[in-house]
Parts: C-alpha cells; sequence; structure tokens
C-alpha cells in the first residue's frame, strides 16, 4: 500500500512540474490553471466563426497560441478592430502588426431575395446560427448575430450573398 501512495506522489509531483516548466513564456502566466483561466476568457472574446482565417483550426486553438506561445492579438478577420481591442485590454498588451494595414470595415452577409432559392446549404455552414430561413423559402441574415466570416459564401449554388458593411 506505503509503495502506490508513494508513486502516485511522485506522478504527481512530476505532473506539477511538466506545468511549471511549460509555462507561457510568452503572456507570464506560471500555473496551468490561470493559463487555462486566460484561455478561456480569451476564448470569450472570439467570434467563435471557427473559420480557421487567424492560421489556427479554430478559436480555441487560437486563444491558446496567444497564450502559450505569445502569438498576435490581431489574427482575427471575422473579429476585426473590436475584438483586437477588447484582446488589448484583458491582455494589458497592444497588438503587434500596427505597421500593417489597417483591418478591414466590419462586414455581414446579406441575401438577395430574388435570387435566394432555399437551398438551406448558408444555414448549414454558419456557425454562428445568424441566417434563418426554411427550405424552398427565402433566408435572412440576422445582422446582431453575423460576424462576417463569410463562411456562408462558398455553399451558395446561386451566389445570392454578399459581404456588406455593418453598420456600427
Amino acid at each position: 500500500m506505503f509503495e502506490i501512495i508513494a508513486v502516485s506522489f511522485v506522478l504527481y509531483s512530476l505532473a506539477l512540474a511538466a506545468a511549471w516548466l511549460s509555462s507561457s513564456p510568452g503572456t507570464g502566466i506560471d500555473n496551468a490553471a490561470e493559463q487555462e483561466k486566460k484561455i478561456i476568457e480569451i476564448d470569450a472574446l472570439l467570434p467563435q466563426t471557427q473559420c480557421g482565417d487567424c492560421g489556427y483550426p479554430g478559436c480555441r486553438p487560437y486563444a491558446k497560441a496567444i497564450v502559450e506561445r505569445g502569438s498576435p492579438i490581431d489574427l482575427c478577420p471575422p473579429g476585426g478592430a473590436v475584438t483586437v481591442r477588447k484582446l488589448e485590454k484583458l491582455l494589458g498588451r497592444s497588438s503587434y502588426h500596427h505597421d500593417l494595414a489597417p483591418l478591414p470595415e466590419n462586414t455581414i452577409a446579406a441575401i438577395d431575395e430574388e435570387t435566394c432559392i432555399g437551398c438551406v446549404k448558408c444555414i448549414v455552414a454558419c456557425p454562428v446560427d445568424a441566417i434563418i430561413g426554411s427550405a424552398r423559402q427565402l433566408h435572412v441574415v440576422i445582422p446582431e448575430y453575423c460576424t462576417g466570416c463569410e463562411l456562408c459564401l462558398p455553399p451558395c449554388p446561386v451566389d445570392c450573398i454578399s459581404m456588406i458593411p455593418s453598420r456600427p
């Protein structure tokens, strides 16, 4: 019995040491629990489009890269300048690429009623449920929910979706 307790203690100690050694050099967060908390906070600020435009396969992997590797905080096109400013405030740092061109204006999808055939493919593609409608009926975009990720554009067989500037 003593051997099991000793082995458990050694394994627990090794796990703690590994967590401490893998702490984030990019953010100064040393505790694994603090890192996870920060990843959750950053992920909550991202638009959850899972579009991959940032170069990561989704919003959570991008949030994890920000915390663990100090990745730039201005790589999310759907989030736009608003998300960058929120991340700057949360993390207490400015974005790395101020010398690049300004972020594009936030856009949202708009569906042309004359052309829409109600195929539902855009509804299936939308990761934030910003498009409503039913089969063989006109579909409509809810502007407040649309993040401008453009994932609804490729599946549309009649090209009835366009991106328009969002209202502030």
